[in-house]
């Protein structure tokens, strides 16, 4: 089993990380009933020192307003793809450019089907298509797309050398059933952590896709995702030059990602708070950096 030390030596002088939250998540946030407006979703996420944003393009009516707020609050900006073909993706990046500036695209590939060689070349024309543009693309370790099966997406990853991921392995956990982790899995995960790009904060269980870990993180499977967060910097940082930025997504979705108390009528009572399990995340984030420099 790879060692999980946190500890490491780097040539990466001025690299650093940003914490982003999950535009998704502030889905229904709000106080007394009431849902906040954009404009106190920002405020909220800057004042909470979140360092950006990682959303979804902004529609041409709202362009104006995303583009003040972020510059107004000093957010960074990271949006989402569901590409099917490079044909999608060109469009998206059209609608990308057309907006403005985004650090990086983060993609869910909607071909869970799609397997072995055609895979293969569909990521490395996704790939082509966004050098091309100059955006960088992430993949994400997802359900239902692309790399929905642990064994092949490492597989992708030992024969196509370009290929960058955002590592969230709490789809691998619950697809998995990985209630305690063995060191094949642990050796299939470390593989995948190798090219680790971004990293989306979710905690499995191996029942449920998201849980709550307390609100001190005391959640027994709490140990293990923060030694894979700290494994996947410790590889960016390996990689990386001076002056680049690791992404790290603080992301937990509502229902029906949330639990909820309400689970056969509304589902509108979540079982845990999304807010503070963000802050959460995004304190231990930090810490783990910090211990790794």
């Amino acid at each position: 089993m790879t060692n999980s030390s946190w500890s490491i030596r780097t040539n990466a002088a001025g690299a650093k990380m940003e914490v982003q939250m999950s535009w998704w998540t502030m889905n229904g946030l709000g106080e007394g009933g009431r849902e906040w407006s954009i404009e106190e979703k920002f405020r909220h996420i800057a004042e909470a020192g979140f360092d950006g944003i990682n959303g979804f393009v902004p529609l041409p009516e709202e362009a104006a307003v995303w583009r003040r707020l972020l510059a107004q609050y000093g957010l960074s900006f990271s949006v989402n793809a569901y590409p099917r073909t490079s044909a999608d993706l060109i469009n998206f990046i059209g609608k990308v450019k057309s907006y403005g500036p985004v650090s990086f695209i983060n993609a869910q590939v909607l071909t869970p089907f799609l397997i072995d060689q055609d895979a293969e070349a569909l990521l490395t024309n996704l790939h082509t298509v966004s050098s091309e543009a100059g955006i960088p693309l992430f993949i994400e370790t997802h359900r239902g797309t692309i790399t929905q099966d642990l064994i092949r997406t490492v597989q992708y990853v030992n024969r196509l050398d370009f290929l960058r991921l955002t590592i969230d392995f709490s789809h691998y956990v619950v697809a998995g059933e990985m209630h305690t982790i063995s060191d094949e899995a642990e050796d299939h995960l470390q593989a995948l952590l190798a090219r680790t790009s971004s990293i989306h904060a979710r905690v499995s269980n191996g029942e449920q896709i998201q849980v709550n870990v307390g609100d001190d993180g005391g959640h027994r499977m709490m140990s293990h995702f923060e030694r894979w967060w700290a494994s996947g910097m410790r590889h960016w940082l390996q990689a990386a030059n001076p002056g680049d930025v690791f992404p790290f997504v603080c992301e937990l979705g509502p229902a029906p990602y949330a639990i909820t108390i309400d689970e056969h009528a509304e589902r509108k009572i979540e079982l845990s708070d999304r807010w503070s399990q963000s802050l959460l995340f995004a304190e231990r984030a930090r810490t783990i950096w910090k211990q790794i420099q």
